[in-house]
């Protein structure tokens, strides 16, 4: 009589190995430079609007689709009314952000950091951060760098807000204006 055969479980060896994932990049690289050489160097910020809020106004300057010459970095500017913050969020990337004016502090997972004018603030790779202007009469300025659109282009790219900032400006406020605050300063 033959021995019933043992079952044994499929071992997928694929599934167990560490995998790569690279999206195509695709052109001729003369073309592409080509093309890269006609763009321009300089990008006047003036000539970009805030957009946003009672609370925080933000400009994009260099991206991808402004600026094909950045393929890689995003930089934006932004502005926080007088004692007011902006939204509780995370990123995949990271980010740095030069203060141009302003004191305030930013909060990372819960730890607290202070910064001023000068200063240049780190945020890393999925950290909750939010951003205060701790000054009640003055607006903060702060420029940011970002690696956001590398991230996007290998499918890293995970953004969330967890608290939204305030809907009503603070009392003397309603009517800020960040392109009449810095062009009247």
């Amino acid at each position: 009589m033959a021995k019933p055969e043992e079952k044994t479980e499929a071992k997928w060896e694929r599934w167990e190995k560490d995998r790569t994932f690279v999206r195509a990049v695709i052109g001729k690289y003369a073309e592409v430079f080509k093309e890269l050489q006609k763009q321009p160097r300089v990008y006047k910020s003036a000539n970009v609007r805030y957009k946003g809020s009672v609370t925080k106004w933000s400009k994009n300057v260099i991206n991808p689709q402004a600026a094909p010459v950045t393929q890689a970095i995003e930089t934006h500017i932004d502005v926080l009314a007088p004692g007011n913050h902006g939204q509780k969020h995370g990123h995949m990337n990271s980010a740095v952000f030069y203060i141009l004016d302003g004191k305030g502090h930013d909060v990372h997972d819960g730890a607290r950091y202070d910064w001023e004018a000068g200063d240049v603030c780190i945020v890393e790779p999925g950290c909750v951060h939010q951003h205060f202007n701790d000054d009640p009469q003055r607006a903060a300025h702060i420029v940011i760098f970002k690696a956001k659109p590398l991230y996007a282009f290998f499918h890293l790219l995970m953004q969330r807000v967890v608290d939204f900032p305030p809907k009503v400006a603070r009392p003397g406020f309603e009517n800020f204006d960040p392109e009449e605050y810095f062009n009247h300063k």
